[in-house]
């Protein structure tokens, strides 16, 4: 499947906003990722505008590491 350019710069830019909106995220991911080793529970949860929650967690196995390993080797964090 080929990469389509013009998408490939729209999901560019669409990032850069994201990142500009959201300052604060990029440095807690570093921060909490640098903490991630198998047997972690990451926990997520969303609130929607009328007040539901949903959650969820994981518990980071061996598997989950390889996968986090290979994410920070494509981010240039080696």
């Amino acid at each position: 499947m080929a990469m389509n350019p013009k998408k490939m710069m729209q999901a560019k830019m669409s990032w850069e906003n994201f990142k500009a909106s959201h300052p604060r995220l990029i440095p807690f991911i570093n921060a909490a990722g640098a903490q991630v080793r198998e047997g972690s529970i990451i926990a997520m949860s969303v609130t929607d505008p009328d007040g539901r929650v949903i959650e969820t967690n994981l518990r980071v196995t061996a598997q989950d590491m390889e996968l986090i390993a290979l994410a920070r080797e494509m981010a240039g964090e080696v």
